[in-house]
């Protein structure tokens, strides 16, 4: 099935395949880039959270412990919605 393309573009720069996208660097690639993303705002929250509180030593310690498990379930969405973004033949 040939893709439609602007006439503009030259064959090197359109979207690869459905076939090249299901490499694991590709959804693996994305996933690590928002995993950061989200962790540095996860850890801007904390640290505002601790500073404001004047928290340091066993009080950080609980509170990023409390964070913790909310953090691993964004973290693991992210990297779900990633690997399903980058796998889904619709999407290429």
């Amino acid at each position: 099935m040939q893709r439609l393309h602007g006439a503009s573009f030259p064959d090197h720069c359109n979207a690869t395949t459905y076939q090249d996208i299901q490499k694991p660097d590709a959804w693996a690639s994305a996933a690590s880039f928002l995993s950061v993303q989200a962790f540095i705002c996860i850890g801007t929250v904390y640290w505002a959270i601790a500073a404001t509180l004047y928290l340091s030593g066993t009080g950080a310690l609980v509170l990023g412990a409390l964070f913790a498990l909310p953090s691993a379930y964004v973290l693991l969405t992210v990297v779900r919605m990633a690997f399903g973004a980058e796998t889904d033949p619709a999407n290429q």
